[in-house]
Order: C-alpha cells, then sequence, then structure tokens
C-alpha cells in the first residue's frame, strides 16, 4: 500500500501556499467556548541527566495522597459533555500578552529588589553544549539523511515570548550544531498568531510529513500541515504548508484555545492515528483521529486517555518501548513486550508527567498499569526546570531520545539585558527500566561522552559528617562533568524507625532543613563564603510502609542565576551513582 500521502494526493505537494480554506462560519461555532486561555512555547526538550542505582533501582515516583473521583468522560463521547465555568485555581503569569513566559526572580530578601545586570556580565551564563540559538528566545525532531533535524519555536525580535516561528538546527552528534533559515513564520490567516507545536512523522517511503498547531487571526487553534519542498535535500531548508490548511478545528465540546500540539503518527492497519492535547472542564484528555492521508481525518469515538483534575494537556506523547530489550522502539511498534508511555505536559503547573500502561489499538485506548501513578497524577520526568518534552525514535542507531525545554528562571528584564532565554537540555536516551517494571529510565546520549578530556580528578572514601561542608578542589573550569556515588549504611537505614512521609522537595525546606538522613549532596555554583550556592542534594526518608524512600532534589534560594538541573525521586536503595553534567562553575 503507498501510504506516501502526497503521492496519492498529488494536489497537496503541488498545491498553490496561497489558497487558504475558511474555517467554520460562526453559526458553526456557535457551540465553542471562548473562554481567554493563554499560550506558551514549544516542545522541545530537556537537560541531560539520569541515575543509575548502585545496590538496587530506580523508581521515579512522586509522594502524596492523589484522590481520583471517578469520571465518565472515559466512556462518552467528547460533544455530549457540556462545558462548565470553572474559576481557575491560583492563575498563573503568561507573559506579555498571551503565550507562556512566567517568569519570576525570587529574591531570597524578600524585599523585591533586583541587581543591574549589564549583557557583559552575564554573557557567561551561555551554555557549552545545551543547545541554544544565539540570541532571542526559545523554547519536532527528527533523523534525516545522516542529519539530526532540531525544530523550535522562536522569537526572532526579542529575548521574550511573541511573533513565534519556527527556528531550525541540524547536528551529526546531537552535540554540535549548525543552524538553519526558519523553517516556517506566522504568515497565513491560520497561523498568523504563532506556529506553535508540532510533529514530524517519517513514512516508510522516507517522505515527511509535520501537522503542527496554529493560532489564527481570532486566536482559535488549528492544525495545520506542512512538507518539505525537496525532500531529497538533506538539510530540509524548504518546507511548504498546505493550501487547505487547517485540516483540523477544535470539535464540538472543545474550547477554541483548548485544541493543540499534534503528535508523531502512529500506524494501524491501514490507517494512521494522532492524538492532541485538550480538557473538559477541569479534565485533562487525549483526543484522536485517523487518517489515510493526513489531509482527512476523523476524530474517534471517546478518546485516548482522561485524568480529572489534571487541567489542559498539551505536548502529549505516546510511543512504545520494550519490556525485554535494550534498544528503542518505532512510534508504530506494539504487541507482546511492548508498553507504552503516555505523557501530558500540564499546563497548570508547567510540568511533565508520564506513566507506563498499555494501549489496545482495537479499542483506541490507553490504561495505565498503576492508577495511583496516572497522568498528572504519578511520575515526573524530571523535578527541576522542564516542560514541553518530545521523544522521537532515532532509526540511526535504534534508540529513543528525549528533549525538554529548560525555562531560565531570570527575571524577563535580565533576558533582556543578557539577549537571550531558554534552551534546550542535553538529548537523552530512554528506556524501560526492566528492574523496577514501573518506570522509565534516562540517560544523556552516549555522544556527550566524546566532550569529555582525558584529564581527571577522583576523590575517594570521603566521610560526610553531620552539619559539614567538604571543600573538593576541583580547579578553575568552565564546564564540568561529575560522576559522584554516596554510600549509606545499610544498618543504619534499617534501624530508622521514624516514618517520614511528607517530605517534598519544593515545600520541605530546601537544603536547610534537617532529618534523619539528610539533606546530603553538592553544593555548586558556590563563592567562597557559601553566601551564594545552589544545593544538589538527597534526603532519604522512610515511609509507613517500611519502604526507603529518599528524594534528588534542588535547592535554589541561595542563588541570583538560573541551572537547569533535573530532580527525581528514588525508591529502596542503599546507594547512587548518577553523572552530573554542569556548565559555568566557579573557579
Amino acid at each position: 500500500m503507498d501510504i506516501n500521502p502526497f503521492r496519492t494526493f498529488p494536489d497537496l505537494e503541488l498545491a498553490d501556499p496561497s489558497f487558504y480554506t475558511s474555517l467554520l462560519d460562526q453559526t458553526d461555532q456557535r457551540h465553542y467556548r471562548t473562554q481567554v486561555i493563554r499560550r506558551k512555547p514549544l516542545k522541545s526538550l530537556l537537560f541531560a541527566f539520569s541515575s543509575s542505582l548502585l545496590f538496587i533501582f530506580l523508581l521515579i515516583t512522586l509522594i502524596g495522597d492523589h484522590q481520583r473521583t471517578n469520571d465518565p468522560i472515559d466512556k462518552l463521547s467528547i460533544s455530549s459533555i457540556k462545558p462548565e465555568v470553572i474559576t481557575p485555581i491560583l492563575p498563573r503569569p503568561r507573559g506579555v500578552s498571551e503565550g507562556l513566559s512566567d517568569k519570576t526572580f525570587r529574591d531570597v530578601k524578600g524585599n523585591g529588589e533586583t541587581f543591574a545586570w549589564t549583557k557583559t556580565m552575564l554573557s557567561w551564563q551561555r551554555t557549552a553544549y545545551h543547545y541554544q540559538p544565539q540570541k532571542n528566545w526559545m523554547n519536532g525532531p527528527l533523523f534525516h539523511k545522516g542529519w539530526y533535524h532540531l525544530f523550535y519555536q522562536y522569537n526572532p525580535d526579542a529575548a521574550v515570548w511573541g511573533n513565534i516561528t519556527w527556528g531550525h538546527t541540524v547536528s551529526t552528534d546531537l552535540i554540535h550544531w549548525l543552524d538553519l533559515p526558519m523553517t516556517m513564520v506566522p504568515d497565513h490567516w491560520y497561523d498568523i498568531n504563532g506556529v506553535w507545536t508540532g510533529s514530524a512523522t517519517l513514512l516508510p517511503d522516507g517522505s515527511i510529513v509535520m501537522i503542527y498547531t496554529g493560532s489564527t487571526n481570532e486566536s482559535v487553534q488549528v492544525q495545520n500541515v506542512a512538507y518539505p519542498a525537496n525532500i531529497s535535500d538533506p538539510l530540509l531548508l524548504d518546507w511548504v504548508k498546505y493550501s487547505g490548511n487547517p485540516v483540523l478545528v477544535p470539535p464540538p465540546g472543545i474550547g477554541l484555545k483548548d485544541f493543540r500540539d499534534p503528535t508523531t503518527a502512529w500506524y494501524v492497519p491501514n490507517k494512521w492515528r494522532i492524538t492532541l492535547g485538550s480538557k473538559v472542564n477541569t479534565t485533562g484528555i487525549s483526543l484522536v483521529y485517523e487518517t489515510t492521508d493526513f489531509i482527512n481525518y476523523t476524530l474517534l469515538d471517546g478518546i485516548l486517555h482522561s485524568v480529572p483534575h489534571t487541567g489542559e494537556w498539551e505536548c502529549i506523547d505516546l510511543y512504545p518501548v520494550s519490556v525485554t530489550e535494550e534498544n528503542g522502539l518505532d512510534t508504530s511498534v506494539n504487541g507482546p513486550g511492548v508498553k507504552h508511555v503516555l505523557k501530558a505536559s500540564i499546563d497548570d503547573n508547567k510540568h511533565d508527567y508520564y506513566a507506563l500502561g498499555v494501549y489496545n489499538s482495537t479499542s483506541d485506548t490507553w490504561t495505565p498499569d498503576d492508577p495511583e501513578l496516572d497522568v498528572g497524577i504519578g511520575m515526573r520526568y524530571d523535578y527541576g526546570k522542564f516542560y514541553a518534552s518530545k521523544t522521537f525514535y532515532d532509526q540511526n542507531k535504534g534508540r529513543r531520545i528525549l528533549w525538554g525545554w529548560i525555562g531560565e528562571t531570570d527575571a524577563e528584564t535580565t533576558d533582556i539585558a543578557k539577549g537571550w532565554s531558554g534552551l534546550q537540555g542535553v538529548p537523552r536516551t530512554v528506556l524501560f527500566d526492566k528492574k523496577t517494571k514501573s518506570n522509565v529510565l534516562q540517560w544523556p546520549v552516549v555522544e556527550v561522552e566524546s566532550l569529555r578530556l582525558g584529564s581527571s580528578k577522583e576523590f575517594d572514601e570521603i566521610e560526610i559528617a553531620s552539619g559539614s561542608v567538604v571543600p573538593l578542589d576541583v580547579g578553575a573550569a568552565t564546564q564540568l562533568d561529575i560522576n559522584a556515588e554516596f554510600k549509606i549504611d545499610g544498618n543504619v537505614l534499617e534501624g530508622i524507625n521514624e516514618a517520614d512521609v511528607g517530605y517534598n522537595c519544593s515545600t520541605s525546606g530546601g537544603s536547610q532543613g534537617r532529618g534523619i538522613l539528610g539533606p546530603f549532596g553538592l553544593l555548586v555554583l558556590a563563592d567562597d563564603g557559601l553566601s551564594e550556592q545552589t544545593a544538589v542534594y538527597f534526603y532519604v526518608g522512610k515511609a509507613t510502609d517500611g519502604n526507603i524512600k529518599t528524594f534528588f532534589c534542588t535547592d535554589e534560594s541561595r542563588h541570583v542565576f538560573s541551572l537547569p538541573l533535573p530532580l527525581m525521586s528514588v525508591n529502596k536503595f542503599t546507594g547512587v551513582t548518577f553523572p552530573y553534567l554542569m556548565e559555568k562553575i566557579f573557579p
């Protein structure tokens, strides 16, 4: 079967980009909600970090009592659900006029004062091996003819949100990048308010189709199609927008501004499917569409999955992981020996949550292995500054790679002063954890190791007394790669009788809090007097069931600049080894 939509439907390949298809008229749109919701930057990204356990296994988990209510949404058609008026709890600032920005500066003195930074003073903060554009503001990766392509949301005009276009950069090793001209700009009525998130699907014949969200001249979120003008070009420099865009508009029952971020398509017999993020009332949902040509789509009955009280879902990702092999899987793989990861970026709290489960292609439903660790209430890829992540299958090396967007914590005034804002994390490989069988493992792509020099320093058998700070003379450096291994006496762990189930990285006092076993870790980006420091630390406690629960956190309350750090939670461990990639450490 020829499943190349551009060959099956030659009018798409030869389309006149100046011809547009109108949206539904006002009568047809009267059932849509028109509440104001603001929008945020692309989804690409994250910092490369993982943990490998010394004696046991990594289990990323979120502690807390999550009460869920049964929601009939899984069994109903979207069009049958009537929207209700909801007053949002703790609304978050969203930037200039719309879109994500949410930039606040936490002044430890509490007086609201900020330092008068200059661009020269801040220039040292630019990263070296994280990708970021040369200037200004940023937030569908693929491998094609020897090049890794990264498309990202970009403001070519300023270091703040606005005029969202698609930047484009390529690499042969995921480390060294070549910036290319912008791929798509907001120049049609169906994307004039922004070329937002999209995903690339590589078809079996080698052709590529890109589906992306556009914000129309009336700020309606619609889905559009684009394709390479010359598929034989390894750099994919030129792209053509389909003349019939938009190909999808919000269906009945879905708000005009709650319909976004199509995934990479996966193949089921004789058709392709994509899923998008949305919500009904306060329930986060994922809609599924079928297509045979990437032009005409059918909304399937029901939904892929939903979780009550999680709010808007965006940047959804659905992909398979092998439970037996040490390799990644193409997005369309399903069957015995396969689990599916469902991930959503939760708009309400700006965190990326994922869960393991089973995808049933017949009923088109995804079911979590553990409902208590469902999407939005359970595990996160990363507990630091990490959002709008996206995976892709690297057919070149048979692996699945995860990207994540790091929104720095600088104030917007500082972003303007230094001339840039945001970066991409170091890409990670993702595998099923065959030991715990309850989470995925993440690790920086192997190419990162090529950045290491032959010289290194080792510090062995260092004992850390309670309340002590042990200096390590690492010498002067602007880039540093640390491998640290901590061991805890197993007898001490067994001897802990006190239950400590309420610890939380964000609310439990940070590195200044004191428990029976913790916090302990590293102080980085610190001055000699430790008046400025960023603590990367562990905290160990015991749950009421006797299981040891270990949190991996950072404390940014005593630093004055941004650092992309991932935070994780570890279960049942007596020791841990982790790599920590750090840039711009003070000499």
